[in-house]
Parts: structure tokens; C-alpha cells; sequence
């Protein structure tokens, strides 16, 4: 009987494959922590060397616990139920401890250490407790166990971190979250439980896509705010005019590229899929590629609406170059696990700006981001001659593919 009202939490087989409303909802919090992101990035324009390094790898660390909050959140609603009021309740919990976490991660790694931490660990131990005990005698109710305890485990280096000295404060979040995204790859094991490896759950595989696209639109949207109000801030000029639109172009051409072909059927490759667990965990380290590269990218599009033609600063090229060549990567990489190939164009206009960037060094920010749209537009303008005429292709991820022996037991 336990079994049975546990199982009533469980996602059923033919359920819709679109985000709630719900789930729409929460992703409200990380649009402000995306934009929070971004603040903590662009305060290191006047950065070099060393602290240029720095900086831009504390942001990276609050960046990444940002992100695993949201995909155990998306994980979660694609194995159970968005519209059971317990799973509701986790939902919106969660959404008011990344609000938390955002609100404070401008000064995260300085005086508001405690209250980003305290949110993540409250995050991380609670919720698996609360799902395991809404689950009863259900075998899933055991992965909550597993995860909890190793949430307990790296606990306190995170409130360790925030309440010791400042020095130690980055070592102790990094060995953190290195230890919870490890043991979120194997499984999180356990010596009397043994593990339970994402790639095997049993999910609703069109819903995580949808959830992966709709996060990429939501940094997508950030870019979009950061040009009209850092452009909005500033005094109009026919250069920051210009830096406007093509920074405008330079979004709208991310946007192009990511959906055609291989975008746009990543609700079909998942669908497709025997198992769309692995597939999935696939295409989330994907989705933590691109997003970061909008993000980043989005940064460059601030410096060069504030200084156009400014002096080069190692910072500028960092952010309108190095987003756009992450962009790529993270396209060839979702292309590979859609197709099992990866195209010609794709490879050019990373070649490409690679080969710029020496030479971008010595030139004003503007310069930069226009060669960088000039090269964005010609991957697009090559993906669409080369599929003019052609049926839309069907997705043959080499990912994903099920064998005997693939699924466990809490599938």
C-alpha cells in the first residue's frame, strides 16, 4: 500500500512532455541569477592577470552551484508528477533558496557567504529527505537516501567555507562542488545501497529537452536585457549605436545557429531514445556549456556599448571572443549527440575565430564583436545552403542507445 502512494508521485508514461506552469515559474529566480552572474563577470573589466583569473573563476563556481540546483530541480520534475502538490511544494521551496542564493551572489564570496551557502546546503540535504519520505516503501525513495547522505557529507566544507577565514573560502567551496557533481556522475554510491547512475533513470525524456531549450532562451533573454539597459544607461552615440545593433545581431545569430537542425530536434532525439537518461545527462553538461557562453558573451556586449572603441584590455576579449568560441564548441557537441556528426560550418567559424583572436588584442572592442558577428553569420549563412532543398534530417544520436542490462532497478 506504501508502494502504491509513493508511486502516485511518479511521472506517467503518457504525460505531456511541456514544462508546467510550475516549472515556468521557478525558472523566475534564475533569471535573476543569471543577471547576478553576469554583474559579478562585468566587475572585472579593469581586471588582469592573475586577478582577472580569479575573479572570473569564483563567478564560474557560483555559476555552477546555481546550476545544479536547477538540474536536480529539472531532473526531478521529469521522473515525478509537477501537478502532485508535494512535488509542487519542492518545487517552490527550491525556487525560494536559489531566490536567496541569487539575491546574495553579488558579494557570495565576501560578506554574504553564509546566506549562499546556508540555501544550497538547505537545498541539497532537505529536499531528497522530503522526497524519499513522500515516496514510502517505494525502491525510488532510496536514491533520496543516497543523495542526502552525500549532500551531508560535503555540508560542511560549504558552511565552513562561508564562516571561516576568506582565504580558505574558495578551496573549500571548489573541493565541495567538485565532490557533488562527482558523485552526481557515479551515482551517487553508497558501501549498503550501491549506486543508481542518472543516465539509467526512467524520465520523461521530451520534457527534459524542453527544460534544457527553455533555459538556453532564458540566457538568451538575459543578453537581451543587458544590451537594452546598459544601452539605455549610457549616452547615445553613433558608436554606441552601433555597438547596439550588432550586439543584437551577434544574440539573434546565437539563437540561429543553436536551433537550426540539431536544436530543434532535441525533443525528438530524447523521445527517440532507448535511454533518454543518458542521452539527457549528455545534453545537461551541453546545456552548461552553452548557457555559460551566452552568459559570458553577454558580459562583452556591456563593454562595448560602454567603451566601443576604447583600448584593448585582456578582459574584453575574454568575454566578446572567448563566449562565442564556448558557443561553438558547446554546438558541435550537441550537434555529435544528436546526429553523431558534426558539421563543416561549425568547425570553420571556430577555426576562424580563433585565428582572429591574436589580432583582436590590438583592436577596439567594437572591432571584435563585429568580426565575431561577421563569423556568426557566416555559419549560419552555411548552414542554410547546405540545407536548402533538403527534408529536415532524422535525429541518430549515438548516445542514448539501449542494451541489455542498461536499466536498474529503481528505473
Amino acid at each position: 500500500m506504501a508502494s502504491e502512494r509513493g508511486a502516485a508521485l511518479l511521472r506517467p508514461p503518457m504525460s505531456s512532455g511541456r514544462a508546467t506552469f510550475l516549472e515556468l515559474f521557478f525558472d523566475l529566480a534564475f533569471v535573476v541569477a543569471l543577471t547576478r552572474v553576469s554583474q559579478r563577470f562585468a566587475d572585472l573589466s579593469d581586471d588582469t592577470g592573475w586577478a582577472l583569473v580569479a575573479g572570473f573563476g569564483r563567478t564560474l563556481l557560483l555559476f555552477l552551484a546555481l546550476w545544479l540546483i536547477w538540474s536536480h530541480t529539472t531532473w526531478i520534475t521529469s521522473r515525478y508528477e509537477p501537478e502532485q502538490p508535494i512535488i509542487q511544494a519542492v518545487v517552490v521551496g527550491t525556487m525560494f533558496a536559489a531566490l536567496v542564493m541569487a539575491v546574495t551572489l553579488p558579494r557570495a564570496m565576501e560578506e554574504r557567504a553564509l546566506p549562499f551557502a546556508a540555501a544550497y546546503v538547505m537545498v541539497m540535504v532537505v529536499r531528497p529527505l522530503v522526497l524519499a519520505a513522500a515516496l514510502r516503501g517505494h525502491p525510488r525513495r532510496l536514491v533520496g537516501f543516497r543523495f542526502a547522505v552525500w549532500a551531508a557529507v560535503t555540508a560542511p566544507l560549504w558552511l565552513g567555507g562561508a564562516v571561516g577565514p576568506d582565504r580558505l573560502r574558495l578551496p573549500l567551496w571548489a573541493a565541495a562542488l567538485a565532490v557533488d557533481y562527482l558523485v552526481w556522475g557515479l551515482g551517487w554510491p553508497l558501501p549498503w545501497l550501491g549506486a543508481s547512475k542518472v543516465s539509467r533513470w526512467r524520465i520523461a525524456g521530451t520534457h527534459l529537452a524542453d527544460r534544457h531549450q527553455q533555459m538556453f532562451l532564458i540566457a538568451l533573454g538575459e543578453s537581451i536585457l543587458v544590451i537594452g539597459v546598459v544601452y539605455s544607461g549610457t549616452d547615445y552615440s553613433a558608436e554606441r549605436a552601433a555597438a547596439f545593433a550588432v550586439a543584437f545581431a551577434t544574440s539573434a545569430l546565437l539563437w540561429r545557429i543553436y536551433f537550426y537542425r540539431a536544436g530543434l530536434l532535441l525533443s525528438d532525439a530524447l523521445g527517440r531514445a532507448g535511454m533518454p537518461g543518458r542521452l539527457g545527462t549528455a545534453s545537461g553538461r551541453t546545456h552548461l556549456l552553452l548557457v555559460f557562453s551566452v552568459l559570458v558573451t553577454s558580459v562583452g556586449y556591456e563593454l562595448v556599448i560602454d567603451h566601443p572603441f576604447g583600448p584593448p584590455r585582456p578582459s574584453w576579449l575574454l568575454f566578446v571572443v572567448g563566449g562565442p568560441v564556448l558557443f561553438l564548441a558547446g554546438r558541435m557537441r550537441l550537434e555529435y549527440e544528436i546526429f553523431g556528426r558534426v558539421s563543416r560550418s561549425r568547425m570553420i567559424g571556430l577555426v576562424a575565430l580563433l585565428l582572429f583572436t591574436p589580432a583582436l588584442a590590438h583592436w577596439a572592442p567594437m572591432v571584435g564583436l563585429s568580426v565575431v558577428a561577421g563569423v556568426l553569420a557566416l555559419v549560419a549563412l552555411l548552414d542554410a545552403l547546405r540545407s536548402r532543398g533538403r527534408p529536415l534530417e532524422v535525429p541518430a544520436s549515438p548516445i542514448g542507445r539501449e542494451t541489455s542490462g542498461d536499466r536498474d532497478s529503481e528505473a
